[in-house]
This record gives C-alpha cells, structure tokens and sequence, in this order.
C-alpha cells in the first residue's frame, strides 16, 4: 500500500519537465481570491497518484497487468471518468510509468531522485508537485494499489470538500474483527479482549463492527499540506463499500485481486452487454505464428487443446465463434482442427468483414469481442466491445485493447480470454438481477 503510514517514496518535475537535482523551492502559498470584481474561481482540484518505479516487493508493480489492465490504469480510469478533477497527474520517476500514464490520459510529474528513496514519504512527493503546480488548491492523493475504486467514490468526496467544506476526508472500510492485545515473547501474560466481552460475542448482524484506513485515498486542502499534514483540519472518513476495499501489497494478494476486480472493478463508463460474437485472428492467437511446411509443400500448423476447449466452451454457451486472417491460410487445414467455426480468410479489411458478419447477426458493436495481435487488428479491436490480445501481441495492438492476456499466441490466449469473458458476462448477469 502506497499510503501516508507507510512512507511511499515519490517524487517531482521542475515546470519544464526535467528532474529536480536539487533542494526543491521552498512551498508558496497559492491565492484563488477573485480578481476585482470578477466571479472567483473553483478550487483546483487535482488526483496526484504517486506510482515509482523501485517498488521493494512486486518489481513494477504499478504498471504489472492486473486482469488485462496495467495497475495503475484502474484508478486512472476511475480519477478520469469521475469529472470530479481539474487535472489528473502520476508522479514517477520511471519512463515505462510514465508511458503507461500518458497512455490513459493522466499528466506526468516526473519525481526527483530526492523524493525517490526507500525512506521517502508520500507526503514528501506531494509537497514536491505542489512547489511546481501553484495552481492546485486541493490534492486527492489517490493510491495506485487499489483497483476496485469508482468514480462515483470520487464524485463524492470532491463533494465533500467543494461543498461542505472538509479540509481533509480519507477512505475507510468498516471491518468486523475481534481484537485480543498482544503479548510479548518470552512474557508470561494473558491476552486481554479490546473490542468485545467474550462472555457475550454479538452476532455478525447485531454489531456495528469498526472503521479502518483502506488507503484508497487522501484529500487534503493545501494549507494543510504546508503545515506537513494529509489529515487534520475539520476532519471526514468516507466509508467504502468492502467490496471495492482492495489493496494490493504482496504477490499473494495478486490473483485474489484479480477475481475481485473482475467481479466489483469499474470497466468504463458504458455499461458492459453480453457477447454474442467473439472474433479471433488466426495467427498469432489461435496459432504461435509459426507455419511449418512438408515436404509435398503443404502447410501445417499447430494449435493448443486448451484453446480448442475455450472455443467449445464459448459455444456451449451461446457465443459465436467466427476466426479471421489476412493470411491465404489454407482453409482446408483449418477445417481439419475440427473447430466447426465460420471463418474468413485473405481479408485486407478485418474491420469490414467484421462489421458485416456483427450486421449479419443483428448485434451492436457492444455485443461483439475480439481477439487480435497485429496492427490490422487495431481497427477491430478499436470499436468492439470487448477487446484482448495475447501476451506477446505487437505494441500496436496491446495498446488498443482492454485486456492482456498472460498466455502467448497458440499457447492458451483464447482460453483465457474466453474465461474473461464468462466473468464479465457473471458481472452483466448479476447487474441485470438487482
């Protein structure tokens, strides 16, 4: 977790972009009176989320796929949709960071090496990027390590601020734990109940339970940062649902992580439909790539049974599969994997066909997902729905899609895809229930 508590190590830009080499400028004082008699203007409110590069437990963990999507891309989608900001910002003093950052929109504060230590604090980091953005009034110290957040969260606690005048709210999650005072090694003491009479345990129902820090997010007023504090002043918690309470802190946490944020993780402002039609690329996802050649000149290719299974299990149920390439396959040795799917091949313009064969079926682009790997697929992967690549898929494309799969081309991607499909649809499902 990247909070106040712990310390996490930051850093800042000088105002042309390059990294400060030496004692940052010492913090100015930032008016927003009105000039004359003119109407004053809004606080700035900014999202500052502080994401370095020399992350101790999980190497880049800020930037490491977390279902499909780079860490950090989760709140930065939340902090943008939100509209609750007059800037959103990534402090880093990392280049992949940065490239990730600018990918999703955000601005980026480049640190300097001073805040970018081990035993540097957040609001270290923060204090920093004031001294260069004199304009921002108030900061919301968003962390990078919480995936699950929402922006109506955001909306909210900008809310609290702009309007009933908090200098500070920070998130909390309500917990019901019992807890027992700890006793020293080697002590010969007995431990003492904190939060409960043992002789009357109430009901899960029946009690209240407590409110902890989850580390989502600090907003504080600047005057208070100056005074070297990210909670104080007239004082609020804002209290998030538990389901959307994730942090991620150690390489266990990873794939739990995964499951909840696939379940209770915001996708975008669109709402999610069902899929009706996934489209793959044959090579590079269904197959390696590879072509190999016997020696009467005929083609052969190889594909992985997990794959296969994936494609079955999609038509199980009821998704249509449908497999594309520009590629003269031979279609005969496609026929051959038994995959019993509609297929084109030769095709110069995927998005055409793909349009065609979504009007053939009567769906919207929403209903449609696709799997594809080179820049012809960028296009497709585009306008549809639902959009994954494989893990080793060009730039190009990893760029255009909303999920990354860890498994290479011919090597499980679609049967992981479709596994990410059949979440999101359980999401869908449950959403249409309430």
């Amino acid at each position: 977790m990247d909070s106040v508590e712990k310390g996490a190590a930051t850093s800042v830009s000088n105002p042309r972009g390059r990294p400060s080499r030496g004692r940052p400028p010492k913090l100015q004082r930032n008016s927003r009176g009105g000039q004359g008699r003119g109407v004053e203007k809004p606080p700035h409110l900014a999202a500052l989320i502080l994401a370095r590069g020399g992350s101790k437990g999980i190497p880049l963990k800020n930037i490491k796929h977390l279902a499909g999507v780079p860490l950090i891309g989760w709140v930065l989608r939340a902090a943008l949709d939100s509209g609750a900001f007059q800037s959103v910002w990534v402090s880093t003093d990392h280049d992949e960071i940065e490239n990730v950052a600018k990918q999703f929109g955000a601005q980026v504060h480049r640190r300097s090496s001073e805040v970018s230590k081990d035993s540097s604090t957040s609001l270290d980091a923060i204090i920093e990027f004031l001294n260069y953005h004199n304009e921002v009034d108030i900061v919301g110290n968003i962390q990078a390590t919480s995936p699950c957040l929402h922006p109506t969260d955001l909306q909210k606690v900008a809310e609290m601020i702009r309007e009933e005048g908090y200098d500070s709210v920070f998130s909390v999650v309500r917990r019901h734990q019992f807890r027992w005072s700890e006793i020293q090694k080697g002590v010969r003491e007995v431990t003492e109940p904190l939060n409960l009479n043992p002789a009357k345990r109430p009901r899960r129902q029946d009690w209240d339970g407590e409110l902890y820090e989850n580390g989502s997010f600090y907003f504080a007023k600047r005057h208070l940062i100056e005074m070297g504090y990210l909670q104080g002043g007239k004082m609020a918690y804002y209290e998030m649902r538990a389901e959307h309470s994730v942090d991620i802190d150690v390489d266990i946490d990873w794939p739990i992580a995964e499951q909840r944020v696939l379940r209770y993780g915001y996708f975008g402002k669109e709402k999610l439909k069902e899929i009706k039609l996934l489209v793959c690329n044959i090579d590079g996802c269904l197959t390696n790539g590879h072509i190999y050649v016997s020696g009467d000149q005929k083609e052969i290719i190889s594909y992985d049974v997990k794959d296969a299974i994936g494609i079955s299990l999609l038509k199980k149920s009821g998704i249509e599969v449908r497999l594309i390439s520009e590629r003269a396959c031979s279609k005969q040795t496609l026929s051959s994997l038994k995959l019993d799917c509609k297929m084109e091949v030769s095709v110069s313009d995927k998005l055409a066909v793909v349009d065609e064969w979504r009007k053939e079926m009567g769906l919207c682009w929403k209903e449609v997902a696709y799997l594809g790997n080179e820049v012809s697929d960028e296009e497709c992967l585009k306008r549809v729905g639902l959009s994954g690549a494989p893990a080793d898929a060009c730039s190009t494309a990893q760029k255009a899609v909303g999920y990354i799969c860890k498994c290479t081309g011919g090597r499980g991607a679609i049967r992981e895809f479709a596994e990410h499909i059949f979440l999101l649809m359980e999401k869908v499902n449950n959403s249409c229930q309430k």
